[in-house]
């Protein structure tokens, strides 16, 4: 009904993950939100291309999903091909990394987020990979654009670079978190925003509920 109401109201984009659960947060719920879009897809197959769909492959250390194991082109075939078939369809509109392997310094980890710890060819090669992997995907269709989530400037950055070799992918978006009470994206992330045209997409724009 929230979904109806929704789409009647003019609002066409739906986003999602493969970590989404209908809460809490469990191993046995993890994907009962694309579950439930799915379902109402099926119920009303016109409505597909009037919606923009969007989900996300989880970063490393999640171990509920496929152990823990970080984002790599083997996984991201596994991982899209299983939310395509809870979402009852075969392609996605926007395909996003949740986080990157390296970490991330959001949900408050600003705090104790150090990536001098990180192994720069390491972080490199994995983000080769995996627009390799993301190429593939979007000339067999089952992708249109690609997202990145919960990322860095300099991450941002060395994918835009290797973007070069490749003429059929762009960044569309980046979907980190933005509020009055968090405004980490206001500094680096907004320049580079601006001079490289990469949207903010802002979860948690009320702070949870604060904001209300």
């Amino acid at each position: 009904k929230q979904m109806e109401k929704t789409l009647n109201s003019g609002i066409n984009f739906f986003d999602t993950a493969e970590l989404y659960p209908t809460c809490p947060l469990r191993a046995e719920t993890a994907g009962d939100t694309e579950r439930i879009i799915g379902s109402w897809l099926g119920r009303n197959k016109s409505y597909r291309e009037k919606i923009v769909l969007a989900s996300k492959v989880v970063g490393k250390g999640y171990k509920a999903i496929r152990n823990g194991e970080a984002i790599n082109p083997k996984a991201m075939r596994k991982a899209l091909e299983d939310s395509l078939q809870r979402l009852n369809t075969d392609y996605l509109d926007l395909y996003q990394l949740h986080w990157p392997n390296r970490g991330s310094y959001h949900f408050r980890q600003n705090w104790n987020y150090n990536p001098t710890n990180q192994d720069t060819e390491i972080a490199k090669d994995n983000i080769n990979g995996v627009l390799n992997s993301l190429s593939d995907l979007q000339k067999e269709g089952k992708i249109r654009h690609i997202g990145l989530s919960n990322e860095t400037c300099w991450g941002t950055s060395h994918f835009l670079d290797q973007l070069k070799n490749f003429s059929n992918l762009i960044i569309a978006s980046i979907q980190n978190e933005y509020s009055l009470l968090c405004r980490l994206y206001d500094l680096d992330m907004a320049e580079m925003s601006h001079h490289e045209n990469i949207s903010l997409l802002a979860y948690s724009p009320l702070a949870g509920g604060f904001l209300t």
